[in-house]
């Protein structure tokens, strides 16, 4: 399946949806698609990415539509991020973020051994927030740069 011929596709499924929650990610498909086509690959990564659009069977009818076209959107998105070092915008804020609340309960647990158990959970998730958002956005802007953000 043709980049042009996958975004065609998705248009039509968004028109024929009503259900807001798959025409997110239809949506998401099409802005995907449209960046890649707008980006300067060779021939060979065209064929490759064309491969990949083809192994994961989007013409198929699905039961369940909206899970089927989001399992699909996030193994592109992977393949992407694996074979091109492509990143959506905030993929690493997003992912430190995360890192970050999940490190801060961990610590505020230990800290809250030596005071107010509950005051140092909170403090712990204040601090991995703030330093996963700042990691996060750091790299997000490296990525950036470095023309790998979608």
């Amino acid at each position: 399946m043709t980049l042009l011929n996958a975004i065609n596709f998705f248009e039509s499924l968004k028109t024929e949806s009503s259900n807001k929650s798959e025409i997110k990610v239809y949506t998401q498909f099409i802005e995907i698609l449209k960046k890649l086509e707008n980006r300067a690959f060779t021939t060979d990564d065209i064929q490759s990415i064309e491969t990949e659009l083809d192994s994961l069977k989007l013409n198929s009818n699905p039961d369940n539509r909206k899970k089927f076209f989001k399992n699909a959107l996030s193994k592109f998105e992977t393949y992407l991020k694996d074979t091109f070092s492509l990143t959506s915008q905030g993929y690493y804020t997003n992912l430190s973020v995360t890192l970050g609340m999940l490190f801060g309960v961990i610590a505020g647990i230990l800290i809250g051994e030596r005071f107010e158990r509950s005051l140092g959970i909170s403090v712990g998730i204040c601090m991995g927030l703030f330093i996963g958002a700042l990691i996060g956005r750091r790299k997000d802007a490296q990525a950036k740069e470095a023309g790998n953000v979608l």
